[in-house]
């Protein structure tokens, strides 16, 4: 069964985002590379990698429904901080909005009776959960 245009542009959307943040997090990992903090780095580059398999349990997804992945534009991610606590900061305001644009999949996939999504997304409303508090 194909998605719903709705349901299938924000997936497409979604994948965007995750490959967004996961740039971003290379971004911070470089951050700290630069001001010599190797143990913060590292953990950057491993959420990177997170956000970068979270974008592609989204492809498989829309591939595996049997439709078209179009990936979006990833805008340039801020590379100079001020400090380890802003980067943390941006990382923990990155992971609210990835959240929201979940629950909004979440909202789109009952609304117009995407039911196959549902068990997908549902894995990612509880994974956000640990991201947030990680």
């Amino acid at each position: 069964m194909a998605l719903g245009t709705k349901m299938l542009d924000a997936l497409n959307a979604q994948i965007t985002q995750e490959l967004s943040a996961s740039h971003s997090y290379l971004a911070m990992a470089a951050w700290f590379e630069s001001q010599n903090l190797p143990g913060m780095a590292t953990w950057m580059q491993l959420q990177s990698a997170e956000e970068r398999a979270h974008g592609l349990k989204f492809f498989e997804f829309v591939v595996d429904r049997g439709e078209d992945v179009v990936l979006g534009s990833i805008a340039a991610p801020q590379s100079s901080f001020g400090s380890a606590l802003e980067v943390f900061e941006q990382a923990l305001s990155q992971e609210k909005a990835v959240t929201a644009a979940i629950n909004n999949l979440y909202t789109i996939a009952t609304a117009e009776g995407e039911f196959e999504a549902i068990p997908l997304i549902t894995w990612f409303i509880n994974e956000q959960v640990e991201e947030e508090a990680s």
